[in-house]
């Protein structure tokens, strides 16, 4: 897979703005079969990123394959500019998968990003693949609050434009940041969003990245 890497912030902001406008905010898929989560995470001590994805079939939720990489930092920490950070591991462990995802689901945002292009639309431009933005957090936009009802929302609004929702997953939980990443719809990325979390809060998909990830970094510390 050959992936262009900037060396540089300036590089960097001109490929995002190249990448930004091949984002597509429609549904362009069949049917999903398998669907992915994604997770990554810094281990400071040793300056390395662990990357992340789990294929889960659609319909049950239960795991089919995960792959996981550990990688050097290739580019530092730049507000607006994290995807360049955290893309390389997540490429990296989407090589190897034997099983390749109908559709992946980044835990982070997509166009709910300051520069409208998060970690989903940046994955899923570079793979091609439909991806979700679903974020624990606001990172920009101003929102009413939803319903306390699962299944609730509320329209994420920055410069007069809709970036996103704000998803009620579970009835009296904190809300989700739902984005569109590439090739589907907002209201078909908060259908998703909803059938992955028949349980919790967070998307199937990426409580189990996330528990990979978190193993992995306990195993990175205890070697040092």
């Amino acid at each position: 897979m050959q992936i262009e890497h900037p060396s540089s912030e300036t590089e960097a902001r001109a490929l995002q703005e190249t990448l930004a406008a091949q984002v597509i905010s429609e549904d362009q898929f069949d049917s999903i079969s398998t669907i992915a989560g994604t997770d990554v995470a810094y281990d400071d001590t040793t300056n390395q990123l662990v990357g992340a994805i789990v294929v889960l079939n659609a319909s049950t939720l239960e795991i089919i394959e995960t792959q996981v990489v550990t990688e050097s930092v290739r580019f530092p920490y730049i507000p607006g500019l994290f995807s360049f950070r955290e893309l390389p591991p997540l490429l990296s462990a989407f090589e190897r998968l034997t099983h390749k995802p109908d559709m992946i689901v980044c835990d982070g945002q997509g166009l709910a990003h300051p520069r409208r292009f998060g970690l989903a639309c940046h994955l899923g431009v570079v793979l091609d693949i439909p991806t979700i933005g679903c974020g624990k957090t606001r990172l920009t936009g101003t929102h009413e609050t939803p319903l306390e009802t699962r299944g609730a929302s509320a329209p994420l609004i920055d410069d007069e434009q809709v970036i996103g929702e704000v998803l009620r997953t579970q009835d009296n939980i904190k809300p989700v940041y739902v984005s569109v990443g590439h090739k589907v719809s907002l209201s078909t990325a908060k259908e998703w969003i909803l059938k992955l979390t028949p349980k919790y809060r967070l998307p199937e998909t990426t409580r189990q990245a996330d528990q990979q990830v978190n193993r992995a970094l306990k195993a990175l510390q205890a070697q040092g």
